[in-house]
């Protein structure tokens, strides 16, 4: 068995549940989607637009550890007045701190934060399709004004499947 997660760890990730999503609440949403939801998003489309070439269960991992860091830190937009690096060593230092006795996951994160594999990039990419499908559902749902998340969202993604489908939600 691998050794456990402390406690105060489980909990921290836990809190994501409850950890809205700060560019939601930035344009007026006052019930956004949570961090933690976001990572189910991900998920999601991880087990329905994975490529066969993929590794299905190293998705899933990265998609469940992506943001783990926000629970120390919290969710840091562009629009806070941080830098991208300042940002990313935060980050890195509540990772390496929360996963201190899991190598292995710690190893899953790096992968991630660095970009390092197709499944990373591919999971990086579901990050912007899945805020652009929300941004999508908010427009629809609350009139919510979503440009520069589609913006967003389309300087991150290169795969065309992913495109495409956020192509066809466009249009619908």
């Amino acid at each position: 068995m691998r050794p456990p997660l402390p406690p105060q760890v489980l909990d921290l990730a836990l809190a994501l549940k409850e950890q809205p999503r700060a560019g939601w609440l930035r344009v007026g949403l006052a019930q956004p989607e949570s961090v933690a939801a976001h990572s189910w998003g991900l998920a999601w489309l991880a087990l329905v637009l994975a490529p066969p070439h993929l590794d299905r269960a190293r998705l899933l991992a990265l998609c469940a550890l992506h943001d783990l860091p926000e629970a120390v830190v919290g969710d840091i937009t562009p629009h806070d007045g941080i830098s991208r690096q300042d940002k990313a060593d935060r980050e890195r230092s509540a990772a390496a701190t929360m996963l201190a006795t899991r190598p292995d996951l710690w190893g899953l994160w790096e992968d991630y934060e660095k970009d390092r594999s197709e499944e990373a990039h591919f999971v990086h990419q579901l990050d912007k399709l899945d805020m652009a499908l929300q941004a999508l559902r908010y427009a629809r749902l609350h009139g919510t004004e979503v440009a520069e998340f589609l913006t967003s969202a389309r300087a991150g993604i290169d795969d065309p499947g992913l495109l495409a489908v956020l192509d066809a939600a466009e249009a619908a």
